[in-house]
């Protein structure tokens, strides 16, 4: 008869077989790894939140709160479920404010990962997709204005793959035309735009009238589980927020909306709360990595992330670009390396969006059939990432 042990030596091996996964290979990234650095202290706050008997909104996810505003220089943190739940409670609260209205129209980059365009169709806002620029991925400011109509009512950039998307034109067409400005910020805590007019530093996440941010385990700043937060500095948004993510409820058993069930817990606040005084060293040895990429991959084939300014750029991804990207994929699995593709499909190519398939947005239908992500974690060694780009440059 077959043991506990061996069934699950068994399931291991097939899992890792059916996920390309060897305990040779350079994982994409090693979360328990990363995780283990902090196994003590996590431990301690896990057990100090057991004892406390209080499990949701209390002490734990107010000083994270707290940390978080005081790391961006916000007036207000709002913890909530998770990043989704962010993007979709700043915009159900616009409407509640009076500040949009179903049907409004949204700018929103057509490049993204898909939550970014759910939290705008979830409040019955249309999205007005914008191509991004080939170079950054990101947002490309210039194509924004002649799309802007009477119903226009907010811009939202995404600070994508950890780089920050922002500009003195972007500020200007949203005072021009009178629009909010919401960061998707899930990707790029850490991140810094350098503002010349004024001199001085801000951090993504605090420049926008609201930003929705994602701890899942493998952002940057990563919960143990899913969490997210609202960042602003209105306070009126702030509580309405707030509110909604409670019911609808600011007191007990007091309904004034018909909200959401979407507040942080008690231990992925604690977590966070740990982690987040090394997320500035951990963004400091993503950059470093990602120089290497860059100085040492030299395979014409591959085309590199451009990079304009280094502290406004956290490398939550380091993505690279191939005609063949399926091949190279196919053949870094088989020399051990995991890679993933961020993202296969675009927004408007997907089937819950059948409306928008018609579309035609070529610069973003090139990017999402060539990106491919290489392995990029703080804990990496000089070893695996001279093995990365040994590979690479060697692949015909």
């Amino acid at each position: 008869m077959t043991n506990q042990s061996d069934f699950i030596d068994k399931w291991l091996n097939n899992t890792l077989k059916f996920m390309a996964i060897t305990p040779q290979m350079i994982k994409f990234l090693d979360l328990q790894k990363i995780n283990a650095q902090h196994a003590a202290d996590l431990k301690e706050v896990a057990a100090k939140v057991i004892d406390s008997g209080w499990y949701i909104r209390g002490e734990e996810v107010d000083n994270f709160e707290k940390m978080l505003a005081n790391y961006l220089d916000v007036k207000e943190v709002i913890g909530v479920a998770n990043g989704l739940d962010a993007l979709r409670l700043i915009f159900r609260a616009y409407i509640e404010m009076g500040v949009m209205e179903e049907g409004d129209e949204i700018i929103v980059p057509a490049n993204t990962f898909i939550a970014t365009i759910l939290a705008i169709t979830d409040n019955h806002l249309k999205p007005v997709l914008v191509e991004p620029d080939l170079n950054t991925y990101n947002l490309d400011f210039t194509k924004i204005e002649p799309l802007i109509t009477k119903r226009t009512r907010a811009i939202v950039v995404v600070h994508l793959y950890g780089q920050a998307c922002w500009s003195k034109e972007l500020e200007n067409l949203a005072t021009q035309y009178h629009l909010k400005i919401i960061e998707d910020n899930a990707q790029a805590l850490g991140a810094e735009y350098f503002d010349e007019s004024v001199d001085i530093v801000r951090k993504t996440g605090s420049l926008g009238d609201a930003a929705g941010l994602s701890f899942y385990p493998g952002k940057n700043l990563g919960a143990l589980g899913d969490a997210g937060a609202v960042t602003t500095n209105d306070e009126q948004l702030a509580e309405l927020v707030r509110t909604l993510g409670n019911y609808g409820s600011s007191q007990k058993y007091v309904f004034d909306y018909r909200g959401l069930n979407s507040r942080m817990d008690e231990l992925q606040a604690a977590f966070l709360s740990v982690k987040l005084k090394y997320l500035e060293d951990e963004n400091e040895n993503r950059r470093k990595i990602a120089r290497f990429y860059i100085d040492h991959l030299k395979n014409p084939a591959v085309i590199l992330p451009e990079v304009k300014d280094w502290n406004a750029h956290v490398f939550h991804l380091f993505v690279i670009r191939c005609k063949e990207r399926d091949k190279l994929q196919q053949y870094l699995t088989e020399n051990e390396i995991q890679t993933l593709i961020h993202y296969p499909i675009p927004p408007h190519k997907q089937n819950c969006y059948k409306k928008y398939n018609s579309l035609s947005l070529p610069i973003t239908e090139q990017i999402h059939n060539e990106v491919l992500t290489l392995p990029i974690s703080p804990l990496m060694t000089t070893e695996e990432m001279s093995l990365i780009v040994e590979k690479i440059n060697i692949w015909k």
